[in-house]
């Protein structure tokens, strides 16, 4: 083959290669288009593979909250700034002088907001964040009900929640109060995700924790509860009945699983309260009211409900009127309205706020 000839078969065979080469890379590319466009299907799919969109918005600490719930205030027995909604209080050491130990100072009471709570059907669902939903790479907390089931031979609601609870110690960390030793320090932070307790989605594991919860399950218990909730609904629960959550149902078991859901007001208030009784059970949350608060917290077990109120952050946030702040078990009749949106609106949030009883030295 002569000189010509080679450098034309040399062309042509570089030519070739060329075009294998641009081959190649075309396929490459397009394999890698075809992988990144699966992993943005899937992981969206797995996101929402709760029932719907996650929906909620971010609280506005000044907008968003009912400052009037602080009251009302007290020192010793004597209200010195009465609630203007006509909020009533707990009882108060008779005294407003307290000691802790050699140092002698004022028995205050107020009303704290210290926590504030995701109440939502749908994992992993963030209400108070923004309606922000995560993948957490694996499908645990995913066991949710929603739906009619046959009980006695009627159709009856069942629901299954899950509760976010964060640190969120609102007068402190907004320094509307300098130099007071008695309100809760630190910042905003995730403190317990249900999905992950085996107790909050297992009605028989729950026992373990509520064993008492047999002796209670008959009609004559659960009869009771009309009379705790008349007394939330008209002043404040009644500690005694405390297997009672007043108007909304029964504290137990103490877990997201609701037997009879009338709305998403009343079954997400019976869920916060169940989960609050639940951290009490399991001493992670402390009692704060009465005498025995004065010097500190101290154990309670068995919760007391007059030491919490919940007040609506999502998705319509309640600002003002008597029952803006309303006890555990009061009536959800004068706080439900406006409170749920059809698909748009029924992921629930909640501001919670605790009585303390304080020796200010």
């Amino acid at each position: 083959m002569n000189g010509a000839g080679n450098r034309a078969w040399l062309a042509a065979a570089h030519a070739r290669h060329a075009g294998a080469r641009r081959r190649a890379r075309w396929l490459t590319l397009a394999a890698a288009v075809i992988v990144a466009a699966a992993m943005l299907v899937a992981a969206p799919a797995r996101a929402e593979s709760g029932p719907g969109r996650c929906t909620g918005r971010f609280v506005n600490p000044l907008t968003d909250i009912c400052w009037s719930c602080l009251f009302p205030m007290s020192v010793g027995g004597l209200d010195i700034w009465p609630s203007v909604a006509g909020r009533p209080d707990t009882d108060n050491p008779d005294l407003p002088v307290c000691n802790c130990g050699l140092r002698v100072g004022v028995a205050m009471g107020f009303w704290e907001p210290v926590r504030l709570a995701d109440v939502s059907m749908k994992p992993w669902c963030f209400v108070n964040l923004g309606g922000m939903k995560l993948d957490p790479g694996f499908d645990i907390g995913f066991k949710t009900i929603a739906g009619p089931s046959a009980v006695g031979g009627k159709a009856q609601n069942t629901s299954g929640w899950h509760v976010h609870w964060y640190a969120y110690p609102l007068i402190y960390w907004m320094e509307i109060v300098a130099d007071f030793l008695c309100l809760e320090a630190g910042s905003i932070d995730i403190l317990y995700l249900t999905e992950i307790d085996p107790l909050w989605q297992d009605s028989e594991l729950t026992a373990i924790i509520n064993p008492e919860a047999a002796l209670f399950a008959n009609p004559l218990a659960l009869a009771a509860c009309a009379a705790d909730c008349v007394a939330a609904t008209t002043r404040l629960p009644t500690d005694p009945l405390f297997w009672c959550a007043g108007c909304q149902g029964t504290m137990y078991p103490m877990n997201g699983n609701i037997a009879a859901s009338i709305g998403h007001v009343q079954a997400s208030r019976l869920a916060l309260a169940r989960f609050a009784y639940k951290l009490h059970r399991e001493l992670v949350a402390w009692g704060t009211m009465g005498s025995k608060g004065l010097c500190g917290k101290y154990l309670m077990p068995v919760m007391r409900k007059q030491q919490y109120r919940f007040q609506a952050t999502n998705p319509n946030p309640q600002t003002s009127g008597r029952y803006a702040c309303a006890p555990i078990g009061a009536s959800t009749t004068f706080m439900s309205a406006g409170q749920v949106y059809p698909a748009i609106g029924e992921d629930m949030g909640y501001l919670v706020w605790r009585k303390r009883n304080c020796c200010v030295l």
